[in-house]
C-alpha cells in the first residue's frame, strides 16, 4: 500500500540532493565574513524547516485519526513526528558546528530561535516514551494524537519568537529582510526542496516497513494457528473407528483371526 511510487520518489530525492549539493559547493559564492564555513546553512535551515513542518504535520494526520478513528492515520503522524525528530536532532547538531564557527561557542542562550527550537524539540522529545507507556492499542493511539495536537499548537511559537524578537544574532532567512543574493537564494530553495523530498521519502520507507512487518505477524500467526488445526485433522483420521454394535476388544480379535 504505501510502497507505491516509493522507487520513483526515491529517484527524484536523489536528484535533487544530487543537484543541490552542486549548487552548494560550485554555484553558491563565498560569505565576505564566514567564508566556506556558510555554506552548511544550506543543510542547518532547511533541516530546521522541514523538521518544524513535519511536527505540524503530525498535528494534522492526528486530527485526521481522533476524527475518523481509522489506526492508519495514527500511524502516519508516528512517523511524521518520529522522522521530524530525527532531522531536529541534525540542526541541533548543524546549527552548533555553524554557531561555533561563527560565534565561537557552541550554543547562544540569549538567541530565541535556538532557545525556542530546543523547547519544541524537547517537547516532542517526551513523545515516543509517553505513546510506549500505554499498553492498550487504542489509548495508546488516542492520547499520542492529543499529544501530537498540543504540541503542535507550539511549533509557529519558534517561527514567531523569531519575527518578534527585538535582539537577535540569528539570521533571518524568509521574509522581506532576507538580503540573500541570487544565487544563494536559489541554492536556498533547492536545497529546501531537495530537504523536504528526502523527509518524505524516509517517511514513505518507514511506513512501508512498519506495513510490511505487520503483515508478517499477521501472517505468522495465521500459520501457527493453522498447524494445530492441522495436526488435530491427523491425528483424529488416524484414530481407529468403531462399527456400530462393536467393541475396539472385538473388532481387534476379528482382525487376528482373519
Amino acid at each position: 500500500m504505501y510502497g507505491k511510487g516509493l522507487r520513483a520518489l526515491s529517484i527524484a530525492t536523489v536528484a535533487a540532493m544530487a543537484l543541490a549539493l552542486s549548487l552548494v559547493f560550485f554555484y553558491a559564492p563565498l560569505d565576505a565574513e564566514q567564508g566556506f564555513l556558510q555554506k552548511i546553512f544550506y543543510l542547518h535551515v532547511p533541516l530546521a524547516i522541514v523538521a518544524l513542518c513535519g511536527f505540524v504535520l503530525g498535528a494534522l494526520l492526528a486530527i485526521a485519526h481522533l476524527r475518523t478513528r481509522d489506526p492508519r492515520w495514527d500511524m502516519r503522524s508516528y512517523v511524521a513526528i518520529h522522522m521530524s525528530l530525527i532531522f531536529g536532532v541534525g540542526a541541533l547538531i548543524t546549527g552548533s558546528i555553524w554557531a561555533k564557527g561563527s560565534w565561537g561557542h557552541w550554543w547562544v542562550w540569549s538567541e530565541p530561535t535556538l532557545v525556542s527550537f530546543l523547547i519544541v524539540f524537547l517537547l516532542y522529545a517526551t513523545y515516543q516514551p509517553l505513546r510506549f507507556a500505554i499498553e492498550d492499542p487504542e489509548r495508546q493511539a488516542r492520547y499520542a494524537s492529543v499529544f501530537a495536537i498540543t504540541a503542535g499548537a507550539f511549533v509557529p511559537l519558534n517561527f514567531m519568537a523569531v519575527r518578534l524578537a527585538s535582539a537577535y544574532v540569528h539570521p533571518r532567512v524568509l521574509g522581506s529582510t532576507s538580503n540573500l543574493p541570487g544565487p544563494m537564494a536559489l541554492t536556498f530553495l533547492v536545497s529546501l526542496a531537495a530537504m523536504a523530498l528526502l523527509y518524505a521519502t524516509l517517511c514513505k520507507f518507514e511506513l512501508t516497513a512498519k506495513h510490511t512487518r505487520a503483515q508478517l505477524r499477521a501472517l505468522r500467526r495465521r500459520l501457527l494457528g493453522e498447524i494445530p488445526d492441522a495436526q488435530a485433522r491427523r491425528t483424529r483420521s488416524a484414530a481407529p473407528t468403531l462399527q456400530p454394535g462393536a467393541t475396539v476388544g472385538t473388532q481387534a480379535a476379528s482382525r487376528t483371526a482373519l
